[in-house]
């Protein structure tokens, strides 16, 4: 089998880019194949049969759950805290689960389908009354380019979406990244 076959069948390993929102001990993360993906956390801890004493037990309280944060690629508590041993040094590491085992542990949340630039673009045209001509026209586009665009059959350029939205719908828009 030639090499990149080889590299094409090795799975990608799964890490977690993003929490989308944390409830009670249920907790909703993006992982890097762009899925959103719930983990049950209270069947986690029963499963791992926690002894009274563990650390980890300080999750089971929801005020504490909630003190996640992304670290290593998968999801990390710094409120719980182990020992471990490196290079003969005594090192204090938070809790972490790997992201691969969180990726076996969760369900699939199925979203529903995002609002894309061409639909959007599209029900501001027509409530504004224009034709595809008219915005084309505006913009210095093509009425083609438009229809491809409000039927997702080709990409926007960043200035060029900006020329469409000012000149050719006479709008203003803002972009905005959202933790």
């Amino acid at each position: 089998m030639p090499y990149s076959n080889i590299m094409r069948s090795i799975p990608k390993q799964p890490r977690i880019i993003g929490i989308d929102h944390v409830d009670g001990l249920m907790i909703a993360v993006i992982f890097n194949n762009g899925e959103t993906r719930e983990i049950d956390f209270e069947g986690i801890f029963q499963n791992l049969e926690l002894p009274a004493d563990s650390p980890i037990r300080k999750l089971e309280k929801p005020a504490n759950f909630k003190k996640v944060n992304i670290a290593n690629d998968t999801l990390s508590w710094d409120n719980v805290n182990f020992y471990t041993t490196f290079k003969g040094k005594k090192m204090k590491v938070p809790f972490e689960i790997g992201a691969d085992v969180l990726y076996q542990k969760s369900k699939h949340i199925a979203n529903s389908k995002p609002a894309t630039i061409g639909s959007r673009l599209r029900a501001i045209r027509v409530k504004s009354g224009l034709t595809q001509d008219q915005v084309a026209k505006k913009s210095g586009t093509t009425r083609n380019y438009i229809s491809r665009i409000e039927n997702e059959a080709s990409g926007i350029e960043l200035d060029t979406l900006f020329k469409i939205v000012r000149n050719g719908l006479g709008k203003e828009f803002e972009i905005r990244i959202t933790p």
